[in-house]
């Protein structure tokens, strides 16, 4: 039931609005001064407050500040006995909802009250949607328990309370803007836009439009002045990803950005100044591409202020049965059917594949695998044929005889790994293989 808080000195008048008001069905609370009212705000939860103006320690006009900085979601309809322009001005800037005379404007409480209530249920339901959203893009929903995410995770958390630049590297399909909607999220910033642009999706000219505006008859078909994203993101966060596709000439005008907080809108002299925090990623090595003269020297040092490296799906293999079970609750519902879980069997085969399109590619097959699934469980039969064709899971953990060449293999690759504490990058550089070599000889001998 909604709550009215009545503030005012004078019994006989509090009574007679509480029966008013309670006859329209909502729960009345009295006090008869300041200090009480706000104890009254403390205890309840009050979504109207009518007022007095003269009240015994203290003036209304005051407390509906004062309201306002400690419980901004109440609005406060002030009543006077003696009303003067310069009290209903002041009352309004203080953020009361309106202030009208007693006796004369009796009969426009009740609809006032309505009217307030409408605004506060309006609040509620943006406040509410916020949660949600913000629910939605927290860490919490990072799925994954292994060293590899939690440490990823980890580094995430202490940069997003800093306004610092971040690059997020790693494969496609590793869930980078999920890192960068968490960040934003869990930064000063998250009242604000999150703005995502991916960089290889646009031409040039088109991706230059699109980040910074432009101004009216700039080219043919440019009638109206149009703001660019970093515009739209201003105050908030902007995640540009895929920047390493990004063409040299762009590249100059965000390094501007990132040091002046300054661009210039296509056909525009005068720069237009933002606040906006950039969250980048790729999923090239950028620092090869510097050497190669494609991605700016000066540009990458900047972006990369703060680096977090997301790893591949098949680096952290124990998350795999936790993501697809995070999936198949999704697809379930959406599907309007009930399923129990995952046979172990089909997990093994899950577990054994090499997972090229990471996070995407198994979100994939888990919803494939949901539609054809017509019993209570999801089995080996209702995924791809070629998951299915892969090397068996009785082949995978097969024990290995000394004498087989393999097992020489197998124990010299493990030492490797030892040696760089895990680097896979460090231990194909070692054993003069490629990553994609060892990634595979990994699979094959299960080792995590």
């Amino acid at each position: 039931m909604s709550k009215i808080l009545i503030i005012d000195d004078e019994e006989k008048l509090r009574l007679l609005l509480t029966r008013i008001i309670s006859l329209e069905g909502f729960e009345v609370i009295q006090a008869g001064d300041c200090t009480s009212a706000l104890k009254k705000l403390e205890q309840y939860e009050i979504d109207v407050v009518l007022c007095d103006v003269k009240l015994p320690d203290g003036n209304g006009v005051e407390l509906v500040k004062q309201i306002r900085e400690r419980f901004p979601l109440p609005e406060i309809i002030l009543l006077t006995a003696y009303g003067n322009i310069p009290d209903g001005v002041q009352a309004i800037k203080n953020g009361a909802f309106d202030y009208i005379t007693k006796g004369d404007d009796n009969n426009k409480i009740i609809p006032l009250v309505y009217s307030a209530m409408e605004k506060v249920e309006l609040a509620k339901r943006v406040r509410k949607l916020e949660k949600q959203l913000g629910e939605k893009h927290s860490f919490d929903k990072i799925i994954g328990s292994s060293k590899a995410i939690t440490q990823a995770t980890e580094l995430a958390k202490k940069v997003a309370q800093t306004g610092a630049t971040v690059l997020l590297t790693g494969e496609t399909g590793t869930g980078k803007e999920v890192f960068a909607q968490a960040i934003h999220q869990e930064s000063a910033r998250s009242k604000y836009n999150f703005v995502a642009i991916n960089c290889s999706a646009f031409t040039k000219d088109l991706l230059e439009g699109e980040l910074f505006g432009h101004k009216a008859g700039a080219f043919t078909g440019a009638t109206k002045d149009q703001k660019g994203l970093f515009e739209e993101a201003h105050k908030g966060t902007i995640f540009l990803d895929e920047i390493g596709e990004m063409p040299l000439e762009l590249q100059v005008k965000l390094l501007r950005v990132l040091e002046t907080g300054e661009f210039f809108r296509i056909g525009e002299a005068k720069p237009t100044k933002v606040d906006v925090r950039i969250i980048a990623a790729t999923n090239r090595d950028l620092s090869e591409e510097v050497k190669n003269g494609q991605f700016r020297e000066d540009l990458f040092y900047r972006i990369s202020v703060f680096s977090i490296q997301l790893p591949a799906l098949r680096e952290r293999n124990s998350d795999i049965s936790l993501l697809a079970e995070h999936f198949v609750r999704i697809f379930e519902v959406k599907m309007n059917k009930r399923i129990s879980g995952i046979e172990k069997e089909a997990l093994e085969v899950l577990k054994a594949h090499f997972w090229k399109g990471n996070i995407r590619e198994l979100r994939n097959v888990i919803e494939r695998a949901v539609i054809l699934s017509s019993g209570n469980n999801i089995g080996v039969n209702q995924l791809p044929v070629e998951l299915q064709n892969n090397q068996t899971p009785e082949r995978k953990n097969k024990q290995l005889s000394a004498f087989e060449l393999a097992s020489a293999e197998k124990l010299h690759i493990q030492k490797v790994m030892n040696h760089t504490n895990g680097n896979k990058t460090k231990t194909a550089e070692l054993l003069g293989i490629a990553l994609t070599t060892l990634y595979r000889k990994l699979s094959e001998y299960g080792i995590e």
